[in-house]
């Protein structure tokens, strides 16, 4: 991975509503009730993560991760 960015998995919860994004690579993990706030929460979660003696990422990417389910 490199350092200039930094990719979350993101998911929606079907059941209650809302998002969950993991960093790949880096124990950062946020939820937000929409896409607008899950963007907003993933930026803070980063820069309190990454302190002045780390690298930071220049690029954050969201991976948006759909389930969906077929009935046979």
């Amino acid at each position: 991975m490199s350092g200039t960015e930094i990719i979350f998995e993101v998911t929606e919860d079907e059941v209650d509503g809302g998002y969950s994004a993991s960093a790949l690579g880096h124990g950062i993990h946020t939820q937000g009730d929409s896409i607008e706030e899950i963007r907003s929460n993933v930026k803070e979660a980063v820069d309190s993560y990454f302190d002045d003696t780390m690298e930071r990422p220049k690029l954050i990417r969201l991976y948006f991760v759909r389930d969906e389910v077929l009935v046979a």
